[in-house]
């Protein structure tokens, strides 16, 4: 499969070395650091499908070219989501294919899926205050993380008071806190605490290194080409 990496930072670096560690072969890097290489250069004449991990200020340019151009994309971007409502028709419109995670460590999704679970059950038992705490390296640019903000959506789901987020402290009982943490070279790690008078429950992933989320990245990517929609972790992992 000929993969093409629309950004060069660390994950791209870490889903080039996977990806070609599995077999496959890079058509071409999209990188500011690579000028002479640019998106419009590829399609479906020359590329399977493009990976894309940049800067939330040019993801969704990134996804509609690709879109425009007949290419399946994964996209591991996260801050653009203001914009997915116009990603989605676009592929709907192109009849393209689009997939898209804030989190693409198989671990992280399984981790959103007992979020809810647990979510549903301390609801409907009550009693209990619940927070989501992220911990980033101090060059993430997002804030909260986007796996923070679809850990917390995966709450609200289930609490239909919390009306809202808010990335501090909570000021009000309808709101929902996330904290935000920038420490040294912390890869990733989410905590979802709920604290009672006489307990505390947590739900904790912890990233170890980037390998993880480039082996989602990649395996996206190698499910992706020859369908039609948009898609995410739960359609890959069947949850």
């Amino acid at each position: 499969m000929n993969i093409l990496l629309i950004g060069y930072g660390k994950m791209g670096r870490a889903i080039e070395a996977l990806a070609l560690s599995r077999g496959h072969q890079i058509a071409g890097i999209i990188d500011p650091s690579r000028p002479d290489v640019q998106l419009d250069q590829f399609g479906p004449h020359n590329a399977d499908v493009a990976i894309e991990f940049t800067h939330p200020d040019a993801a969704f340019a990134n996804v509609q070219a690709c879109l425009r151009q007949g290419l399946p994309v994964v996209c591991g971007s996260t801050g653009w989501l203001h914009h997915f409502g116009e990603a989605r028709a676009l592929a709907q419109e192109k009849g393209g294919a689009l997939f898209y995670a804030s989190n693409y460590s198989v671990g992280v999704n399984l981790f959103f899926h007992f979020n809810e679970y647990i979510a549903a059950k301390m609801h409907q038992f009550g009693g209990y205050d619940v927070q989501v705490r992220e911990i980033h390296h101090v060059h993430k640019v997002d804030q909260p993380s986007g796996t923070a903000l679809t850990t917390a959506e995966g709450i609200m789901r289930h609490y239909p008071e919390k009306k809202r987020w808010r990335n501090d402290p909570a000021q009000a009982p309808d709101e929902l806190a996330i904290i935000s943490e920038r420490l040294a070279e912390t890869v990733g790690t989410h905590v979802v605490t709920y604290s009672s008078p006489v307990d505390v429950l947590e739900l904790k992933h912890e990233a170890l290194s980037r390998e993880g989320f480039a082996h989602g990245a990649v395996l996206a990517a190698e499910w992706l080409p020859g369908k039609q929609g948009v898609f995410g972790m739960k359609d890959l992992l069947g949850l």
